[in-house]
């Protein structure tokens, strides 16, 4: 990871790329604090705050001295992707050892591509993740973003989708023109109704083309980054699609032990009462998605601090798990 670092460092150094430069100072800070180098990750922090820009740019690019827009439709100039900004990216997340392991290894072998290509070898960089709703999979894309140091651009489908001839496809093939230039995570964020089977559909409107668009697409991706889509429900979805990804991901919901760690790592910055029995907490919340488990914790949370409370006891959880909505 940290050759990969380095790399981009020299790149960024070299090339007089302050975008890039910022952004890879926020990983280096994060690196050292992952670390235990507290000290040296607040130093730095300090260092980056208190250097006054000496020009301004446009915070939705980063494209280094270019500094090029994002990319937007032609017929009414909407932007077709959203630039999350890092600090605005959730990376912690608890998921089976299994999922967990693929998750790692698409981030091992993109930082290694160097390397694997000097045999030939080329790291997964198309990536498809379906599972229930709330269960983590644009969590898991943020945070493959996060890892990797990529700035993450997320598709606009409100913008992209037009109800004019052919304008769809075009807009998707502008967005991934636009990953060309640089180094960035694409997340096709729930892609289902642009990725229907066409045998369902049985449509030939927009629906079957802009699936045929993104065939094409996918096959002929060479871009620097990753793209990463999301889908509730694969059965839907055309079955060529399927075979255009490198890997193909299901984020299962939580088992009652995982729930436990999400319950504790969303209560770890605050007080909570130390006789509550987590175990049993989580087999209330057996079936629900990691989403819904947070909503508790967090809820749960604001209940104790409205109400002035000193920590959080079993009465404010099982209020929060009354309150919420199961899906």
């Amino acid at each position: 990871m940290k050759a990969e670092i380095y790399k981009r460092l020299f790149k960024a150094i070299f090339t007089e790329d302050i975008i890039s430069l910022k952004k890879l100072a926020s990983v280096i800070i994060q690196e050292e604090r992952n670390l235990g180098h507290h000290k040296l990750a607040d130093d730095l922090l300090k260092i980056s705050k208190s250097e006054k820009p000496k020009f301004s740019y446009n915070t939705d690019s980063f494209h280094g001295t270019e500094l090029t827009s994002l990319p937007t439709s032609k017929r009414n100039n909407m932007p077709l992707v959203s630039y999350i900004p890092r600090n605005q990216l959730k990376h912690h997340m608890v998921l089976p050892a299994a999922i967990e392991a693929r998750l790692v290894s698409i981030e091992k072998e993109y930082a290694a591509k160097e390397r694997l290509s000097k045999f030939n070898l080329n790291p997964k960089r198309k990536i498809l993740l379906y599972g229930a709703s709330g269960c983590g999979k644009t969590l898991s894309a943020e945070r493959i973003a996060w890892n990797l140091g990529l700035p993450l651009l997320k598709v606009r489908f409100d913008s992209l989708l037009s109800s004019y001839f052919g304008e769809s496809a075009s807009n998707l093939r502008l967005v991934f023109e636009y990953c060309k230039k640089e180094p960035v995570v694409l997340l096709l964020d729930e892609c289902d109704f642009i990725a229907k089977s066409r045998i369902i559909n049985q449509d030939v409107g927009e629906v079957p083309r802009i699936v045929n668009m993104l065939l094409t697409l996918l096959d002929e991706y060479d871009a620097p980054g990753l793209v990463i889509a999301t889908t509730n429900l694969k059965v839907s979805l055309d079955e060529a699609l399927f075979r255009r990804f490198d890997d193909v991901i299901e984020i299962p919901s939580p088992s009652i032990n995982e729930i436990e760690k999400i319950l504790k790592m969303t209560l770890s910055a605050i007080p909570v009462d130390p006789s509550i029995d987590f175990s049993l907490v989580a087999k209330k919340l057996e079936k629900c998605s990691a989403a819904n488990v947070v909503s508790v914790a967090q809820n749960a949370a604001k209940y104790s601090i409205l109400e002035g409370a000193k920590k959080v006891t079993l009465e404010y959880i099982e209020r929060a798990i009354s309150e919420i909505a199961i899906i």
